[in-house]
């Protein structure tokens, strides 16, 4: 039986050319052999549940290089530019691209602001912030909106290796 990750696997190399659909779906289901019903267990709601394993997988290893990192000597201000830095180098533009036509559509507007969201929480939270008034509102708030503009303007960046954005 395959896992989640293993279909993610395979779904992100028909999702380069098909988006997160239905399509993508159906041709990494048959590369593994899945059933339908197995593959509605792991994504219920289809390509949106597809999309969101790849942005949180993104999240996972994002966190993952933030702990190990030694940030002690970088102001606070630059460990977010880095923290936002390195989710962008970790993912494929193409896909983040595909990711954010589909939540672009108003039926997943909202999960892909909640998917938005998270990312800022796991930036925050990741980097020690204990803020448990209001100010943890605004600092969610205002890294959501920093790394949508970013990301946006990471995926017309045509410079060689993204300087413009950086």
């Amino acid at each position: 039986m395959s896992t989640r990750d293993d279909f993610l696997d395979a779904a992100m190399n028909h999702a380069l050319f098909d988006g997160w659909s239905q399509t993508a779906i159906d041709a990494a289901r048959a590369d593994l052999g899945l059933s339908a019903c197995a593959v509605r267990q792991m994504f219920p709601k289809g390509p949106p549940d597809l999309a969101l394993a790849y942005h949180r997988r993104l999240d996972g290893q994002m966190v993952e290089v933030l702990r190990a990192a030694d940030l002690g000597e970088m102001r606070f201000r630059d460990r977010i530019t880095h923290a936002v830095r390195l989710r962008l180098e970790i993912a494929d533009k193409e896909l983040v691209r595909r990711g954010m036509s589909l939540f672009a559509l108003p039926q997943h507007a909202a999960t892909g602001a909640r998917a938005l969201w998270e990312t800022a929480d796991e930036i925050w939270t990741v980097l020690g912030d204990t803020s448990r008034d209001i100010i943890w509102y605004t600092k969610r708030t205002s890294l959501s909106a920093v790394l949508s503009a970013t990301s946006l303007y990471w995926l017309g960046d045509e410079s060689p290796d993204d300087d413009d954005t950086w």
